[in-house]
C-alpha cells in the first residue's frame, strides 16, 4: 500500500490538523465534503480543524468539469508552481482524480490539493460516496496502486457506502502515536502490520 512503481517506500500521515476547503460546488456538497473528512480524522484519531496556522486551508478540493479550469483559476499557479504541466499530463492521460501532497520538515504531510474532474463516472457517484472515497485516500501518502482494481470503500445493503474494515484498521494503525509520522524504509510495513495484527485480534 505504500510502495511506488519505482520499488521505493514511501509513508506520510498528516502532522498537523485537516482544515478542508472546497472550491466548484455547492455548500450542501462542502459539508459532505467534511463530514466525510471528519468521520475519517475521527476513526485515525487525528484532529480537524477550521483553519490552518500556516497556511488557512491545508486541505483544497477542486472539483472541475475540464482541467483547462484550473489553468484559469487566478493565482492557484502561485500555489502550485508545477501546475501547467501537471494539467497537460492529466490531459494526456484522461484522468479524472489527481491529489498533490505538501510535506513539513519532517516529511509528515502538512497539505494536499485535490483535483477532480466531474465526468460521467464520477458524476454517477453518489456525493457522500465520492467524498468519502477522495478522504480517506487523501488521510495517507498511499502507492499509486493502493486502490488501482479495488476501491477502499465497500456498499452496504442499503447501499451505504463504508470504509473497507481493512483499510480502516491500515489507517487506524498509521495514527498510532508510537508510529513516526514518515517513513522511507519497508521495515515500517512490518510496523504497521503487526499493529493492524493486534487491530483485528
Amino acid at each position: 500500500m505504500f510502495t511506488r512503481a519505482d520499488g521505493t517506500y514511501q509513508f506520510a500521515r498528516w502532522g498537523r490538523p485537516v482544515a478542508p476547503v472546497a472550491f466548484g460546488v455547492e455548500d450542501s456538497a462542502v459539508a459532505i465534503l467534511k463530514g466525510a473528512i471528519d468521520a475519517v480524522c475521527r476513526l485515525a484519531g487525528h484532529e480537524m480543524a477550521e483553519t490552518d496556522a500556516e497556511l488557512g486551508s491545508n486541505f483544497m478540493v477542486f472539483f472541475v468539469r475540464d482541467w483547462q479550469e484550473l489553468s484559469d483559476t487566478p493565482n492557484l499557479d502561485k500555489m502550485i508552481p508545477e501546475l501547467g504541466p501537471l494539467v497537460g499530463r492529466l490531459k494526456s492521460a484522461d484522468a479524472n482524480q489527481y491529489r498533490l501532497f505538501r510535506f513539513d520538515e519532517e516529511g509528515a504531510i502538512k497539505a494536499c490539493f485535490v483535483f477532480l474532474r466531474m465526468d460521467n463516472a464520477m458524476a454517477e457517484l453518489p456525493a457522500d460516496t465520492l467524498c468519502l472515497g477522495q478522504a480517506v485516500q487523501s488521510m495517507l501518502l498511499w502507492s499509486e496502486a493502493a486502490f488501482a482494481t479495488s476501491s477502499p470503500l465497500a456498499m452496504t445493503g442499503d447501499n451505504v457506502a463504508i470504509l473497507k474494515p481493512d483499510v480502516a484498521n491500515v489507517i487506524r494503525a498509521a495514527y498510532d502515536p508510537v508510529m513516526p509520522v514518515a517513513a522511507g524504509d519497508a521495515s515500517h510495513a512490518l510496523r504497521m502490520a503487526a499493529r493492524v495484527g493486534a487491530l483485528v485480534s
